[in-house]
């Protein structure tokens, strides 16, 4: 990223962005309270919510949710015209925020290909099955809804179990039982929230959101399949996204088809399930099944992808036996040379939220100053250390003493911060380079060897009782 992009990227927000923030501020500060007892300030925020739609197709259903809702009168089909809307404002804050993104990186994205329409019966609705266990998500999302954040205890939480149950056994729903298992993790852990100083409304609002939406037969939004490709898979980097329960490695690469078309971004994500115990270096053995894509990032090495499936949303669903560890491969090089002609994905509709922007930029010739933040002749761009994982070797010491510096471009709290993903540094007039993969199989910093050594091997000791457990 040069001077001049990021001069042009800091320019300002779209026009419209912040009228868009404070409607969707409304709506969740009603689900702070309960939709079951609204005040009439809070009911003013959903006809305002709905009033921002009213020259759209859906404008009609919305004012009649917000009507609905604020009499009392609370169906699903109203939350989800509600939820849908909310939906629709973030995501067009969304798309002003990219498009104003790649016009300043000069990046070409691919047009997002609409999925046909879900089979619907004779009435119009989308066809669903009475006993899809979906339908107690919803029944769920709606008793959140109806009580609020405030009106949260470990009742209401724990009836949300079996329905996470139910969708786990169906393939299809894994990802709404993940989310709901998720948010259910973080309320039970809070309750009784009514006793909270502080709430996490806008992640909460998201949370249920997108949850009532996956809930709808036929309206997941989920990418549709591209086909396969095959080539070659040049790491960038990784970004791990760990929660009490699961731990999710999504690595950000560009991927050179063997047929010789136009190199594309791609994602590669594992997810796993683990305990809030098992943190730090030792999470990298949980992914243990994919040993060639830990070898890529270990050894900063290509991969070579044999008919790997590929997503329209630029997710590569990964399969360990198609893909061979290649020849080395490093980050830096990768972003110098095909960054700036790479073909970026488009974002699937429920992805479409501000917070989900994040774009691989390689940064050099800046820089750092008292704060952190990355100078490049009088643009500054903001670092998030806080999202650099404990289970690599990157730190906040190393990206303040960086050089070049390949992370994630992320707009969050109304401004936009670079995640480091690699830095080269200088170290007692060395320079060295560390990424956040570098410890994919183990760490490699003697103290770290030996402090992991005095704790003991929390992952293997829970799988020998789990073992024990299944053999009895």
């Amino acid at each position: 990223m040069l001077a001049v992009q990021l001069t042009a990227l800091l320019g300002g927000e779209p026009q419209g962005t912040a009228e868009a923030l404070a409607l969707v501020h409304g709506f969740d500060e009603a689900l702070v309270h309960g939709l079951g007892r609204l005040a009439e300030e809070r009911a003013e925020a959903l006809d305002a919510l709905a009033g921002a739609f009213a020259a759209t197709p859906i404008g009609e259903r919305l004012a009649e949710a917000a009507a609905k809702v604020a009499s009392g009168s609370i169906a699903e089909e109203h939350l989800t015209a509600l939820a849908g809307g909310r939906a629709a404002l973030l995501g067009a804050v969304h798309d002003a925020l990219l498009a104003g993104l790649d016009a300043a990186l000069e990046r070409e994205r691919a047009p997002w290909q609409a999925a046909p329409a879900p089979e619907a019966d004779g009435a119009g609705n989308p066809m669903t099955d009475a006993g899809n266990p979906a339908a107690g998500a919803r029944s769920w999302l709606r008793e959140l809804a109806i009580a609020g954040w405030r009106g949260v205890d470990h009742d209401l939480v724990s009836a949300v179990d079996q329905t996470v149950e139910g969708l786990l056994a169906v393939p299809e729903q894994r990802r709404l039982a993940v989310l709901l298992d998720g948010l259910a993790a973080e309320l039970r852990a809070c309750c009784p929230v009514g006793t909270m100083d502080r709430l996490p409304v806008r992640r909460w609002a998201d949370l249920w959101t997108r949850a009532l939406l996956l809930a709808q037969g036929g309206a997941a939004g989920a990418p549709q399949s591209a086909g396969t490709v095959s080539g070659r898979l040049l790491i960038l980097g990784v970004d791990v996204h760990e929660h009490g329960t699961a731990v999710q490695f999504q690595v950000h690469g560009v991927l050179e088809p063997a047929d010789g078309g136009r190199a594309r971004l791609v994602r590669a994500a594992v997810t796993v399930a683990k305990v809030d115990t098992i943190t730090g270096p030792a999470t990298w053995k949980l992914p243990n099944r994919h040993r060639m894509l830990l070898a890529a990032l270990a050894d900063r090495r290509s991969l070579d992808l044999t008919d790997m499936p590929l997503l329209d949303s630029g997710d590569l669903v990964w399969h360990d036996d198609r893909a061979v560890v290649g020849g080395p491969a490093d980050p830096f090089t990768t972003a110098r040379l095909t960054l700036t002609g790479a073909l970026a994905p488009a974002a699937p509709p429920l992805d479409r939220h501000p917070v989900g922007i994040a774009e691989p930029v390689l940064v050099e010739g800046y820089r750092v100053t008292g704060d952190g933040s990355f100078d490049l002749g009088g643009a500054v761009l903001d670092v998030d250390a806080g999202r650099l994982p404990a289970c690599g070797p990157l730190t906040p010491q190393l990206v303040a003493g960086s050089s070049a510096c390949v992370g994630l471009v992320r707009w969050d709290g109304g401004r936009w911060l670079l995640q480091p993903l690699a830095v080269q540094a200088t170290v007692k007039r060395q320079t060295v380079e560390a990424g956040t993969g570098d410890w994919a199989l183990g760490p490699t910093d003697p103290k770290v060897v030996k402090a992991e050594a005095r704790a003991g091997d929390a992952v293997a000791v829970l799988r020998e009782r789990a073992g024990r457990l299944l053999r009895r």
